[in-house]
C-alpha cells in the first residue's frame, strides 16, 4: 500500500481485496492515511469497512443500489459507486459520487473498451450524482478532462515513489 505514503491530504485511497483482505497491510495502510489525511475506503465489503473503522466503502457496479442505504446507516461515511454506463449512473444515485470508467485506454485487466472522453463527459454532465473520472488517467491526459467533479487514477501513481 505504498499508495498511502504518496497521495495528497484530502486524497481517497481505495482498499480492494477481492475477498482476501490483508489485515496487517490494511491497517498499515490507515495508520499511514490517517496521519497523512488521505481517506480509505474498502472496496465491495461495507462489512470489513466497520471492522477496520474505514472512512467509507467503494461499491461495485452491481451492488450501487445499496448507497443510499449506506449512507443513511453511516452517516460519517464517504460512499462512491463504479460505473461504466449512463444506466449505472442512474443506479449509482444515492452515492457520494461515481467512478466512470474507462475514461481512456488503459492497463488494467478489468478495463474494457474506454468511454472517451467526450462520450464521458456528456454522460457525467447528464448524472444526478457527481462523476469521477477514471481509467487511463494521466497527468497529460487530466490536464484536458472537463466535466467531472473530479478524476481518479491507477496507472497514473504507479510510477511515484514515497520519496517523490
Amino acid at each position: 500500500m505504498a499508495l498511502a505514503h504518496v497521495l495528497p491530504r484530502g486524497g481517497v485511497l481505495i482498499y480492494r481485496h477481492f475477498g482476501q483482505p490483508d489485515l496487517t497491510l490494511l491497517e498499515n495502510a490507515l495508520r499511514i492515511a490517517r496521519r497523512r489525511g488521505v481517506l480509505v475506503l474498502i472496496g465491495a465489503d461495507w462489512r470489513l469497512a466497520a471492522r477496520v473503522r474505514a472512512d467509507g466503502v467503494h461499491l461495485p457496479e452491481r451492488q450501487a443500489w445499496m448507497a443510499a442505504r449506506l449512507r443513511r446507516r453511516r452517516p460519517d461515511w464517504l460512499v462512491t459507486a463504479a460505473a461504466h454506463s449512463p444506466k449505472a449512473l442512474r443506479r449509482a444515485d444515492g452515492a457520494h459520487a461515481a467512478l466512470l470508467s474507462p475514461v481512456f485506454p488503459t492497463a488494467s485487466a478489468s478495463g474494457g473498451t474506454p468511454i472517451g472522453m467526450r462520450r464521458a463527459a456528456g454522460w457525467a454532465r447528464a448524472a444526478s450524482v457527481p462523476v469521477i473520472a477514471l481509467g487511463g488517467v494521466t497527468a497529460a491526459r487530466a490536464a484536458r478532462l472537463t466535466g467531472f467533479a473530479g478524476l481518479a487514477a491507477i496507472e497514473a501513481w504507479l510510477t511515484v515513489s514515497p520519496e517523490h
